[in-house]
């Protein structure tokens, strides 16, 4: 199986460390997030990443190497100008089967296996990994109307949402659907394939999911990784 690495983003919500390390290469424990990712992808029967790199690329090589230390058969896709997250994957080569797409800065348990086995159920040209998030308001939030009177008063509210975790699966005809050389984000392609009547998928787990793009997010999950070191690499 084939997996899609997305790598090349500039991780400015982490600077100043990202001035000096790409996001992916950012340690949690022992190890860079993105060895991680590695592992479980080999433990999860992948046999095959592309890395797309782009900002500092030349430092995930470097220290990812022909992934062989990690049992698998790793090659790298180098984009000339910024495309996005959907643009790179037009340039990675040996795209011929259902392949998955994640990000490299995501801490997760989630079951690669499980959500490709819904994919190729619902026969869907793309399937997105959705986590329940809350959001918490710690204020008393107010709406009024026109003409400035109390409406509804809502004491420190609790929303609910599914978010994407950055993982998706896709069969290898939906890169006909991204333009060559065309900066496209995920979400737009996603919305491409809806609109031109393909299914798109949701597959929603319950597992643990960090996404490391804030300094607080990555203190997190230094915390959690620390904490549950066996449950991410099953060692």
């Amino acid at each position: 199986m084939h997996a899609v690495i997305l790598a090349g983003g500039k991780g400015t919500r982490l600077r100043p460390y990202t001035t000096v390390l790409p996001k992916p290469l950012m340690p949690i424990g022992d190890m860079p997030v993105l060895e991680v990712v590695l592992r479980q992808l080999k433990q999860n029967g992948f046999d095959q990443v592309t890395l797309a790199v782009s900002y500092l690329g030349e430092l995930i090589e470097a220290y990812c190497g022909d992934g062989s230390r990690f049992g698998l058969d790793l090659s790298y896709s180098h984009e000339d100008k910024e495309l996005s997250t959907a643009g790179p994957l037009k340039l990675v080569k040996g795209l011929t089967d259902t392949f998955l797409t994640m990000n490299g800065d995501i801490l997760t348990t989630l079951d690669y296996r499980a959500l490709l086995e819904h994919h190729r159920r619902e026969k869907a040209a793309a399937t997105i990994a959705l986590h329940r998030r809350t959001v918490r308001i710690d204020y008393g939030v107010i709406e009024n109307d026109d003409e400035g009177r109390l409406v509804h008063y809502i004491e420190k509210p609790e929303y609910h949402y599914q978010v994407s975790m950055g993982v998706n699966v896709f069969e290898p005809w939906v890169l006909d659907y991204i333009g060559d050389g065309e900066r496209l984000t995920i979400p737009d392609l996603m919305l491409r394939l809806k609109d031109n009547g393909k299914t798109v998928s949701t597959f929603e787990s319950d597992c643990l999911w960090l996404d490391i793009g804030r300094p607080e997010d990555h203190e997190k999950a230094v915390e959690l990784f620390d904490s549950m070191r066996a449950t991410f690499l099953g060692d």
